[in-house]
């Protein structure tokens, strides 16, 4: 699967819980609503990758932190819609800029 295709998912899974929201609270949440979810999915995010690193225990972590780091990826695909970002260029043009410096660094 292509990221295009995800990024039509997880708008596609977007639309369906601005409809809940707005059924349940009277509106969508805003963006500064999702990032606080994320931020809360990130904390999840680490328990989990500490149990993973077998420092912390947590019952069927595996499948949690995949779980997780699908929800994390989800969260950044709609945020980066919401502002306007092409996250396929960024993470393209952010990742040959870090390849080169680092690169650099190494004297490669």
């Amino acid at each position: 699967m292509k990221l295009s295709d995800l990024e039509k998912s997880a708008l596609q899974l977007n639309e369906l819980y601005e409809q809940l929201e707005s059924k349940k609270y009277g509106r969508a949440w805003t963006t500064e609503e999702l990032m606080l979810g994320f931020v809360g999915d990130v904390g999840d995010l680490a328990k989990l990758v500490q149990a993973n690193a077998g420092i912390r225990d947590i019952d069927g972590y595996k499948a949690k932190l995949g779980h997780e780091l699908s929800d994390c990826l989800w969260s950044i695909m709609v945020l980066a819609s919401k502002c306007d970002i092409d996250l396929e260029a960024e993470f393209v043009r952010n990742t040959r800029e870090l390849i080169e410096y680092v690169s650099g660094e190494l004297g490669t």
